[in-house]
């Protein structure tokens, strides 16, 4: 069976989709960041996609920056989280009036 750039681009689409699903409908901090990543994810399948299906594409090597900033953003993002459940006790985000400025 031979995969064309359609179906890559398909299961982006539904990962893109997904991935803004969770973020308009959760509000679980945790599950924010995990839509979050599956949106990375989403435009590391069409750069990984793209770069096999034309010559002369850069898209892996955009690909592992783009990895590379993903896990620097989780790393803060749970960084965050922690504070925030430590002073809250609570990691929903509508709960965190008092950070508004």
């Amino acid at each position: 069976m031979n995969n064309t750039l359609i179906d890559f681009v398909i299961v982006s689409i539904t990962l893109l989709s997904i991935g803004i699903y969770g973020l308009a409908v959760k509000r679980n901090a945790i599950r924010m960041l995990f839509a979050i990543e599956i949106i990375i994810n989403a435009a590391n399948l069409n750069l990984i996609s793209f770069a096999r299906f034309l010559p002369h594409s850069s898209g892996q090597t955009l690909t592992l920056f783009s990895i590379a900033i993903a896990a620097a953003e989780v790393a803060v993002g749970l960084a965050l989280i922690i504070v925030a459940y430590r002073m809250y006790k609570n990691i929903d985000i509508a709960e965190f009036r008092s950070l508004k400025g």
